[in-house]
């Protein structure tokens, strides 16, 4: 059941034969009511035929194990099989061994001495500082070791939206310097924004030279996965010995979308990484830390529609009551999100929403049910919560700024029991390695993954075992002439790391078909088919065997070959598809004959735009809010294997969709060689037009029947919120696109010479 109404079977239908589409209404003449005809037919002849879902194999309980060299058929690792790959370093490899027995005895020379870290977190509603931060940062009698200060809505304009610089960064930098506890000097380690996040870190001067290995990483949950205004922000350090990270988010916003929220969380925790310090260093993530502290306008609320209740119990002060509806709380328990996370009692009021200057709850139309959006939770030993509050005098926002007082447990070494402990750990690896060899028994060596689809995870497990005597360094290892370990679709996950004898660890195969790979495979250039090294330091190699099969998609896949496709790519043999984009540059597809006569667009295409024509010309925030990945997943499914009759998926899905397919597009809406003559006469419109004028035939089509299709949502954006200028931010990055020697040394001119040239397309008269 859909409590929230967004089922797609609720979706009025689209290409019904006396409807008027959008083909229609934006100037085509392609009749794609013939072809849905036709794809419906074919449908109803294959009815009762239907291809059961392939089921992807698990990961058994106890796997198998396989000691080197027993399996039959396993080649053995010859010297001259060897030479193929890069040798490893050695002296790196000693030393990251001796480090990994090092932290095993850590506890021998580490002593715990507790530092006050003070986190804080404000939804400041792209608001400037009007006040004194001081009863917010200098609350308490005395001053902390650390502060950790997340802001949210930094900026809210359309420029910040898109990466561009924000006058109130120095703003809040400043306020907060200004009000940071008078009683001690601090120094800030690092500041990162992404358009309204903005993350702080301070800590005290005399604990300064203890800092070191800071990074800043940013993860953008927005519509397609990157877009700034939501997700999170993040800064890494280790204190001491001690390795921190800290999250500022602000997730997904509406009283219904719970779910969103935590796929923004499980997107954050899944692509937040930071490039590890030392040379050849794999990337660390979140959960790689030994305290994570989670903070910002995590925007859960309360499971309660009737806002005068929840006032009511407010003043009762029974918040205990209310905290039983606390999404927050209950996604917690379910374990759908934070399962692992801490966070201390509440016993302040709802955080959101007030009217702005004041402490009066929401009064607009709206009515907002107050909810506590502004949350800290955290993670890891030796930490204790003394104070978690609100702080209802600072009236700047429509959100009241929260801090949490954490004395956290901080690993202090002791540098002559340190030296003892070394100088042991080498003592016993110079004999061991005199007297072993490593060596490793692998579960599995063959791994297949069956019916492998665009942007669609698979995974496989296997597990390795340290069955020597003394421990070792495993690693994935690029092979001769390569500088990646695997192909771009392939990922091991631990790809290196540390086992003590007959300690085991399970390694994950992760095939993900993304933009980067899309178009080799759909053309077959490229094969679902890899061998990993797994190098064992002072051992052998070990070869593994990635095969399968995978299924072609419309996305990725160029304009040309589409517009000479009637039928779903999965009904074209893969002999065919490879024939089109192999011909695709030399055909003259003006002068094809009748009977042969390309679509003047992609239908996909036009069944996307078609949907979101007749369904979300009114939609709140289209093409800014995200859609739901399984939406998503059905939407690629449907293109790729129908010409359905209705999309699957609530707007904000489909309006990803289309956007996923333009970014996907191997050559983007306007060709790589006009890239720069189209930077060059951006503000003059009619140079403009005749550029786009030379675009081969189906390019200029798409071009012109996505402009007027935004110019038609233009016209709605008193209920769509949609202005020109930040559209054409958006499609500019998608149909300009830089050619891919270009990407990465794009100037600020550049982008905004990009959005320019399709703004000038926006404000055109229909």
């Amino acid at each position: 059941m859909d409590p929230f109404g967004i089922e797609s079977a609720n979706w009025p239908q689209i290409g019904m034969p006396n409807s008027k589409g959008s083909g229609a209404e934006f100037g085509f003449d392609d009749d794609f009511i013939d072809v849905l005809n036709l794809e419906k037919k074919n449908q109803q002849n294959q009815a009762g035929s239907k291809v059961a879902p392939v089921a992807v194999s698990s990961r058994t309980n106890k796997p198998l194990t396989e000691k080197d060299g027993s399996r039959n058929g396993q080649p053995r690792v010859s010297n001259t099989m060897r030479k193929l790959f890069e040798p490893s370093n050695q002296s790196l490899a000693r030393e990251g061994l001796i480090k990994h027995c090092l932290a095993k005895r850590e506890k021998d020379f580490v002593d715990f001495q507790d530092f006050r870290f003070f986190v804080g977190t404000w939804n400041v509603n792209g608001q400037s500082p009007d006040c004194s931060l001081d009863p917010w940062l200098s609350a308490d009698a005395h001053p902390p070791d650390v502060y950790c200060l997340g802001f949210q809505e930094l900026d809210l304009s359309t420029e910040a939206f898109f990466y561009m610089d924000s006058g109130k960064e120095n703003e809040w930098l400043s306020a907060a310097e200004k009000s940071l506890h008078h009683k001690s000097k601090y120094s800030k380690v690092k500041l990162i924004r992404l358009v309204g996040m903005m993350m702080i870190v301070f800590v005290k001067k005399e604990h300064e030279k203890h800092i070191k290995d800071v990074a800043a990483e940013s993860v953008g949950t927005g519509i397609m996965g990157k877009m700034g205004n939501k997700g999170g922000v993040a800064v890494r350090f280790v204190f001491h010995h001690t390795s921190f990270c800290i999250v500022n988010s602000h997730l997904a916003a509406h009283v219904e979308d719970f779910e969103r929220r935590n796929q923004d969380y499980k997107d954050i925790c899944a692509r937040m990484s930071f490039q590890g310090s030392e040379h050849n260093q794999p990337s660390i993530n979140i959960s790689k830390h030994d305290v994570v502290l989670w903070l910002g306008d995590l925007n859960y609320r309360l499971c309660l529609p009737d806002a005068s209740e929840v006032k009511a119990l407010i003043e009762k002060q029974d918040l205990r009551k209310l905290l039983e509806f606390d999404q927050l709380n209950i996604q917690r328990v379910t374990k759908k999100a934070f399962a692992d996370f801490n966070e201390g009692e509440i016993h302040f009021r709802p955080t959101y929403k007030y009217d702005t200057k004041s402490d009066r709850w929401d009064s607009s139309g709206k009515c907002r049910v107050p909810a506590w959006c502004d949350r800290v939770l955290w993670r890891g030993e030796s930490v204790q919560q003394k104070c978690y509050r609100s702080h209802m005098e600072l009236r700047t926002s429509d959100h009241k700024p929260v801090s949490s007082l954490l004395d956290i447990g901080v690993k202090i070494v002791d540098e002559r029991r340190y030296k003892k402990v070394f100088e042991d750990i080498v003592r016993v690896m110079d004999r061991m390695e005199n007297e072993f060899l490593p060596s490793l028994s692998l579960s599995g060596r063959d791994f297949t993954f069956e019916d492998v689809k665009f942007r669609q995870l698979q995974k496989k497990w296997f597990q390795i075992t340290n069955d020597g005597q003394v421990p070792c360094h495993f690693s994935f290892i690029p092979k001769l002439n390569d500088s990646h370990y695997s192909k771009q679709w392939l990922r091991a996950e631990p790809c290196e790391g540390y086992l003590e004898p007959d300690e085991s660890v399970d390694i994950a195969l992760e095939v993900y078909v993304s933009k980067g790979s899309v178009t080799l495979l759909n053309s077959a250039e490229d094969k679902i088919e890899d061998i990993l090294v797994l190098h064992l330091d002072r051992g052998k190699d070990y070869f593994l065997t990635i095969g399968g099969n995978y299924l072609p998609s419309c996305f990725g896949t160029s304009l040309d070959t589409l517009c000479r496709m009637k039928k779903p790519i999965r009904d074209v043999p893969i002999t065919k598809l490879i024939d089109l984009e192999k011909s695709r540059l030399d055909l003259v597809v003006d002068n094809i004959g009748t009977d042969k006569q390309p679509l003047q667009i992609p239908k996909e295409i036009w069944l996307l735009v078609d949907h979101l024509f007749k369904n979300a010309s009114h939609q709140e925030d289209l093409f800014q809010t995200p859609g739901m990945q399984e939406e998503l997943q059905q939407i690629f499914d449907s293109l790729d294997t129908s010409i359905p009759q209705t999309i699957p998926g609530s707007n904000h899905s489909v309006a990803e969709a289309l956007l996923i397919f333009l970014e996907a597009l191997p050559e983007p809406v306007i060709c790589y060689e006009l890239h720069q003559r189209c930077l060059e006469t951006s503000y003059d419109h009619r140079n403009c037009q005749h550029l786009i004028s030379q675009l081969p035939r189906c390019h200029r089509n798409v071009f012109r029947y996505l402009m007027s299709f935004l110019r038609e949502l233009l016209k709605y954006s008193e209920d769509n919120k949609l202005d020109a200028k930040m559209l054409a931010t958006l499609f500019a990055s998608l149909l300009l696109r830089p050619p891919p020697n270009l990407v990465g040394r794009q100037t600020q001119n550049d982008r905004q010479r990009a959005v320019n040239f399709i703004y000038g397309f926006l404000l055109e008269d229909n």
